[in-house]
């Protein structure tokens, strides 16, 4: 299957720094694909140099197998939605939408009859005569992403549209664009900075960091299993701990200090007695009270601890404990009232961590 949107080798200087360096990738046909990284990672830059708004200091960019690297903005396939919209404050949502097939001259029924279509797409109908200062900030959002679509474009290209959005309105329109995209079937390319949206709506991500995919894979695989510590750290929340390998008999053992072993996921041409760092999600681990009933699981890795801080959040209480083997690690528990009994733990209470094995992601750097 031929591409949507294929990079190759793409980059992009200015003067001497690097903004992105020698990307590729590829993006299938109706996939909602989201670079994220955090600000100056080149994730902005690259998604302009697909619009056509920077030109490449190397590599192609090819849209449906065809090379368009030095084609211009307005002649590329593409719908564009801002961070902060670019709707004309003078026009009506009707004149917004339609801005682009006046410009290319089409006829006015067609246009009439396109921007209905587009605007029955994004559930607003009847707001046509409204001017964006009369919309909230959702249905400001839903016109850009009218304009965008109207012109029936391969792919539609998304610059952290959500971010002017408070919190609740933004998660909700985070289910709703990414319902719409299912529906209408073309290819969405989002940027973000936000990893849980990024987790939320995309088929696959790709995380930048100082111009480069650090890893590229499902929202599921880079949450679960982070390819470095730099991913780890970013997407969400990790206990890190720091270790030595230790391979016997095809099983992973990593000793943390104090010559303590815990057990981890597949590892990859790392060499016995390698430094490395175990990576494990707080939602991963258990509390046990010492001296409780309570027993971990058969396999488990388990180390004693000392809770030096309870936080509670609403959902879950965040459990802040000191291992005997060094570093702090935080516990998420969820609010329930089955957790409450099994845990009955509080600050300066002694307790036993413990996780599964395959929660942990040993990582080389």
């Amino acid at each position: 299957m031929t591409p949507a949107v294929e990079l190759r080798g793409l980059g992009k200087r200015f003067a001497d720094q690097v903004a992105v360096d020698e990307v590729s990738l590829a993006i299938a046909p109706g996939e909602f694909f989201s670079l994220l990284g955090a600000s100056g990672c080149g994730k902005t830059t690259t998604l302009r140099m697909i619009a056509g708004f920077e030109s490449p200091s190397a590599g192609q960019v090819l849209l449906a197998g065809d090379d368009i690297t030095a084609r211009p903005a307005h002649l590329r396939p593409v719908g564009m939605v801002f961070q902060h919209y670019a709707l004309f404050p003078h026009l009506s949502v009707f004149e917004n939408i339609g801005f682009a097939l006046r410009l290319r001259r089409t006829p006015n029924a067609e246009v009439a009859r396109r921007v209905g279509q587009a605007l029955d797409m994004v559930r607003l109908p009847g707001l046509e005569h409204r001017r964006p200062g009369q919309l909230s900030g959702g249905q400001q959002q839903r016109v850009a992403l009218a304009r965008a679509l109207v012109s029936r474009p391969a792919v539609v290209l998304l610059d952290e549209p959500l971010g002017a959005l408070d919190l609740k309105l933004r998660k909700a329109m985070q289910i709703e664009l990414k319902t719409l995209q299912r529906e209408v079937g073309i290819t969405f390319v989002y940027v973000t900075h936000d990893q849980e949206e990024a987790l939320t709506m995309s088929d696959r991500i790709a995380v930048m960091d100082h111009g480069k995919v650090v890893q590229m894979a499902d929202p599921r695989t880079i949450y679960e299993r982070p390819a470095s510590r730099f991913v780890a750290d970013f997407i969400g929340v990790s206990n890190f701990l720091p270790g030595r390998l230790r391979t016997a008999g095809g099983d992973v053992q990593i000793e943390l200090s104090g010559g303590q072993l815990v057990r981890g996921g597949a590892v990859q041409d790392l060499p016995d007695g390698r430094e490395v760092t175990v990576a494990v999600r707080p939602e991963r681990m258990r509390l046990i009270a010492t001296g409780s009933a309570g027993s971990a699981g058969p396999g488990w890795n388990e180390v004693a601890g000392v809770v030096r801080n309870v936080v509670y959040t609403g959902s879950d209480t965040q459990y802040f404990v000191e291992l005997g083997t060094g570093g702090t690690v935080m516990v998420r528990v969820p609010n329930d009232a089955a957790a409450e009994q099994r845990i009955g733990a509080a600050a300066a209470d002694r307790v036993r961590v413990v996780w599964e094995p395959s929660a942990s992601a040993v990582l080389k750097d």
